[in-house]
């Protein structure tokens, strides 16, 4: 789960991280009300809006006057952002971050992630900040620093020391800050259950050179939510796919994609098999979706009507092996969907395990075309030639 970048800074903020002063904004009467509290010379506006590259995108300008700050707002608020990440259709700005303007000496690189292979909360940085850090570890891996955390023991200041010292922070003062800030950040993530901090660029400013962090994105694990109600609150739909929104309301897993062919599964990683059997078969899936386990008939054909709002999808593919679920179940649901939705699209449909004779008797029975297959390759090669026109 992501977050805005003003609100990973109030959480910064709240565990004692330097960040600059600076405000949300809904309006460009507000956002000039918040340059006008912040008091100086100078400030940014920046774009809130779940997606990198705001900057290329014209999301993050400077102004030197309250004037220009409510006029570059007014032309932000309402405008559709496009960036490499957010694809052709952009996101719509509904708010700007209004911060004081500082023009650091260097910028650096800092971030926290899990780290799948050691299964450990790891620190990256680089002495290069203010660009993609995939680009420096494309151009310039050995300026990439890793520190894994060893999480009996938790992040120990000679850790870092270490990182501090390989990414040019030297000065005993620098030093010491970078050592407060890793630590804060780092019990930050523990304690919130993150997944990823990025702060890029990390600042160095000010006659008496301070560390600040100049932009932060956050990433929660959305299987802790329900552990810090706090987090959960700061999430913004309408920065999410609305079929991915409704889908959680519904118990479901749905991650839209871009291809044609709709994939409802039980499980995530039969769900990741069966995506890839597509791919092989030369074709391409149009979304991930898992019904978890002990699915109804409902949730069956809530999953059908969500895969169906995506304009692309030709046919539909369900690959059911049942343990803790039933195939009839699978079955009367997808009758129910088919018929009450009044779906006209193909689906080719494997079912092994639980109920696996009654759930095939009621699809037949149904009367529908539903294309039976007897194992994952089957059907995913059923699918891939009837998304292509092909007849089986």
């Amino acid at each position: 789960m992501n977050i805005h970048e003003y609100q990973a800074k109030e959480l910064l903020r709240s565990y004692g991280v330097p960040v600059p002063a600076g405000n949300v904004a809904y309006s460009d009467r507000q956002a000039q009300a918040v340059a006008e509290q912040i008091g100086g010379d100078g400030w940014v506006v920046k774009a809130q809006i779940h997606t990198g590259g705001r900057g290329k995108a014209g999301g993050v300008k400077l102004a030197q006057s309250l004037e220009e700050v409510r006029k570059i707002a007014d032309e932000m608020i309402g405008k559709t952002l496009v960036t490499p990440q957010t694809g052709p259709k952009g996101k719509v700005v509904r708010r700007v971050l209004v911060e004081e303007a500082v023009s650091p000496q260097r910028e650096l690189y800092l971030g926290l992630v899990i780290d799948r292979r050691s299964q450990r909360i790891t620190i990256v940085a680089s002495a290069e900040g203010g660009v993609e850090i995939e680009e420096v570890a494309a151009r310039s891996p050995e300026k990439i620093v890793r520190e894994a955390i060893d999480p009996a023991i938790g992040l120990r200041d000679f850790q870092c020391r270490k990182v501090a010292a390989a990414i040019g922070l030297r000065d005993k003062h620098l030093m010491a800050q970078a050592v407060r800030l890793m630590q804060r950040i780092y019990r930050l993530f523990r304690d919130k259950d993150a997944l990823q901090v990025e702060i890029n660029p990390l600042g160095i400013v000010g006659s008496e050179p301070k560390l600040v962090c100049l932009d932060a994105k956050f990433n929660f694990d959305p299987n802790a939510l329900f552990r810090h109600p706090e987090i959960n609150e700061l999430r913004d739909l309408e920065e999410e796919d609305p079929r991915e929104v409704e889908a959680l309301g519904h118990g479901l897993n749905y991650i839209a994609l871009d291809g044609d062919i709709g994939c409802i599964v039980n499980g995530a990683g039969l769900a990741m098999a069966t995506m890839d059997a597509i791919v092989f078969h030369g074709g391409w899936p149009a979304n991930f979706l898992d019904i978890g386990g002990g699915a109804s008939p409902e949730k069956v054909q809530n999953a059908c009507r969500i895969v169906i709002q995506d304009q692309n999808v030709k046919t539909l593919l369900v690959n059911i092996f049942a343990g803790i679920n039933r195939c009839d179940w699978i079955a009367t649901g997808l009758v129910q969907a088919y018929t009450s939705l009044r779906i006209d699209k193909p689906c080719v449909v494997r079912l092994a395990g639980t109920n696996v004779e009654e759930g095939l008797r009621i699809l037949t029975d149904s009367g529908l075309a539903f294309v039976k297959a007897s194992n994952l390759d089957d059907a995913a090669a059923k699918a891939v030639a009837i998304a292509h026109g092909r007849n089986v």
